[in-house]
């Protein structure tokens, strides 16, 4: 009994770590005490404490930066690849299927946003909107705007589950974005700027309509992409 309670040790305190952020309200980015910090409030031994540190580390609830310090992991508790789309990544149709995933969620959440963003909300769906729009037009890569885009859709809507999908959205932005072509760039610039304006007056409707548009168009182009390779 006593060599189980040791091994558990840094269980137990990677859960009263946890609780502590949970209860202090911790915000991704905030800084933790340090090891030492720990130990004595735990009465534990340092090397217990960075066994704890470790654990959480491995389900992402933080970072530790070398030379800086620990702290709370921008999207804690999720996986950089929640869905283990890295054992699809062979298959030629676990992109489409992404996007057919995308195209039954994403319009909904739009309409959230519709509905329930703040004056916050607006203006940074149109900041981050605006920022995709320039370095579309300068023919830059706009992966992360795109991908701040919708995570800012999804925060706006106020649900607390949508913005953790928002990974699978990176996955396709980026396996999309190198297929497009000027007009299937201007029609995302169109799509963005659309559901934007229907989010900031608050059309439900039109938010989800524009939405299922822009998504809609990224599954026709990886299908037309597809059937070319196909065809060669």
């Amino acid at each position: 009994m006593i060599k189980s309670s040791v091994h558990n040790l840094p269980e137990k305190l990677s859960a009263d770590i946890l609780k502590l952020i949970i209860d202090a309200d911790l915000r991704p980015g905030d800084k933790l005490p340090n090891e030492m910090v720990f130990s004595k409030k735990f009465n534990a031994g340092r090397s217990s404490v960075r066994e704890a540190m470790k654990l959480l580390m491995s389900k992402n609830i933080i970072n530790i930066r070398q030379g800086s310090g620990t702290y709370v992991a921008e999207h804690p508790g999720i996986s950089e690849d929640p869905l283990g789309l890295v054992f699809l990544e062979n298959n030629p149709r676990m992109l489409y299927d992404l996007l057919e995933i995308r195209i039954l969620v994403e319009p909904t959440i739009a309409a959230m946003a519709a509905k329930n963003a703040s004056a916050y909300d607006i203006k940074r769906i149109a900041d981050v909107c605006s920022k995709t729009e320039s370095l579309i037009m300068l023919g830059q890569n706009f992966v992360e705007a795109d991908t701040d885009f919708h995570k800012a859709v999804a925060a706006a809507s106020k649900n607390l589950i949508a913005p953790r999908l928002v990974p699978m959205v990176g996955r396709t932005i980026r396996a999309v974005e190198p297929l497009m072509d000027q007009r299937c760039s201007q029609d995302a610039v169109r799509c963005h700027r659309a559901v934007a304006d229907a989010i900031a007056s608050h059309d439900m409707a039109k938010a989800k309509d524009y939405m299922y548009l822009h998504i809609a168009c990224n599954r026709r182009l990886l299908s037309e992409k597809q059937e070319g390779q196909i065809k060669a």
